[in-house]
């Protein structure tokens, strides 16, 4: 992988319906990491399910978005309540 190749993605947990956003090179194998137990902070919410990636480019465009999206989705907000209208 190059250094260029990031994504920013969201995660929702099923058993609560927070939100966790966060930034990889490798999102299909960071969610396996989330679900595996393997991430402080997520671990205690699996299982996690991935409803959002975006290509942000090197790893400091991805760190930018990243704060970005955490910024504007409350950290304990239900998936619902953040997407209904």
């Amino acid at each position: 992988m190059t250094e260029d190749k990031f994504y920013v993605y969201a995660i929702f947990s099923q058993v609560d319906n927070r939100i966790y956003v966060g930034m990889s090179q490798n999102v299909s194998g960071r969610i396996q990491q989330h679900n595996a137990g393997k991430v402080t902070s997520t671990k205690h919410y699996v299982p996690w399910v991935l409803f959002f990636t975006q290509y942000a480019g090197n790893a400091t465009e991805a760190r930018l978005l990243e704060k970005y999206y955490k910024s504007v989705l409350p950290e304990k907000e239900s998936l619902e309540k953040y997407l209904s209208p």
